[in-house]
C-alpha cells in the first residue's frame, strides 16, 4: 500500500491527474461486498394439521410448529424479565450457506415485536463462523464484536424491563468471562417469553437451518421465577416439508430442555 507520507503530489495538476486515473490504474481496488443482514424474525407459524410430525411418541403434545423456530415459548401473562443459559453448538459443514441461532427473547410468538440476544452458529462460504448479537426489531442483529464465541461455550443471558421505557440486555460468555450489556428503548407488549433455536432470515427469506447437532437450554427464568415449562409450550421446526429441529420434553424441574437437529426428539437434560 502506498504511504500517504511517502506520496506527495508536487502540484495541484499532478494531484488531479492522479485522482482521475487512480481507479483506471488500479481496477482491483474495490470495497468488499457487505455481508447480508441477519434478522431474527418473529415465529412463522405452521398449521398443526398439515405440518409433518417429529419422530417422537410425544409429538402430538407439542403446542406449535414453525418454519423458523424450535424450542419453548410461554404466553398468557406480561413478561418483563427473562434469563437463559445455553451451550454454543458446533455446526457441521454444508455445501451451501446454512445458519442457526440460539437465543432468548420477549415477544415475537404472536406479534411482530421482539427483543432478544443470542449467538450465531453458521456455515458460510466454506467455513463455520460464530458470534454473539443482540436485536430489537425492526432492525437487524447487532453483532457484539467485543465477544469471542466458540462451540462449547456456556452462555448466560438476561433481558430486563427497567420500567421507564428502556430495557437492559446482558449477555455473558461464562466460559471466557466476557460480558456485554446495553440499555435500549423498547415498547413491545411483553406477551411472550422464549428460548429458541432458530433459522434466521437472510435477504428477506428464512435461511436453511445449519446442522447444529444438539444443544442445551438450562436453566431459564421468567419474571424472576421458574417458567414451569410444559410440552404444550414447546414447538419444532419444519423446512421443505421435513422436521429439522426438535426440542426435548422439559427437564424434571421444568426450567430447561435439549434441542436437536433433525426429526428425532432428544432426551431432556438432567436437572
Amino acid at each position: 500500500m502506498m504511504s500517504t507520507k511517502a506520496w506527495k503530489a508536487p502540484a495541484l495538476a499532478t494531484a488531479s491527474l492522479f485522482a482521475a486515473g487512480a481507479l483506471a490504474a488500479w481496477p482491483h481496488i474495490a470495497a468488499a461486498p457487505a455481508a447480508p443482514a441477519i434478522y431474527h424474525a418473529p415465529r412463522q407459524a405452521l398449521s398443526p394439521n398439515t405440518a409433518p410430525k417429529p419422530n417422537s411418541i410425544q409429538a402430538s403434545s407439542f403446542g406449535w410448529s414453525a418454519s423458523n423456530w424450535s424450542g419453548y415459548a410461554v404466553t398468557g401473562s406480561t413478561y418483563n424479565d427473562i434469563t437463559g443459559n445455553w451451550i454454543v453448538p458446533a455446526v457441521s459443514p454444508s455445501k451451501k450457506n446454512t445458519y442457526s441461532s440460539s437465543w432468548i427473547g420477549i415477544d415475537g410468538f404472536n406479534n411482530s415485536d421482539l427483543i432478544q440476544t443470542g449467538t450465531e452458529q453458521d456455515y458460510v462460504n466454506g467455513h463455520a463462523q460464530y458470534d454473539a448479537w443482540w436485536e430489537i426489531l425492526p432492525a437487524p442483529e447487532t453483532v457484539i464484536s467485543s465477544m469471542t464465541i466458540a462451540p462449547g461455550d456456556h452462555m448466560s443471558a438476561h433481558i430486563h424491563n427497567n420500567g421507564n421505557g428502556t430495557w437492559t440486555i446482558t449477555l455473558t460468555d461464562v466460559t471466557r468471562n466476557e460480558t456485554f450489556s446495553t440499555t435500549q428503548s423498547y415498547s413491545g407488549p411483553g406477551s411472550s417469553a422464549e428460548w429458541i433455536q432458530e433459522a434466521p432470515e437472510i435477504g428477506g427469506r428464512i435461511a436453511t437451518l445449519a446442522n447444529y447437532g444438539e444443544t442445551t437450554f438450562d436453566p431459564g427464568t421468567v419474571n424472576g421465577g421458574n417458567p414451569g415449562l410444559t410440552m404444550s409450550d414447546g414447538g419444532y421446526m419444519v423446512q421443505n416439508n421435513a422436521v429439522v429441529s426438535v426440542p426435548s420434553a422439559p427437564d424434571s424441574d421444568t426450567d430447561g430442555f435439549n434441542v436437536a437437529y433433525g426429526s428425532n426428539q432428544p432426551s431432556p437434560p438432567a436437572s
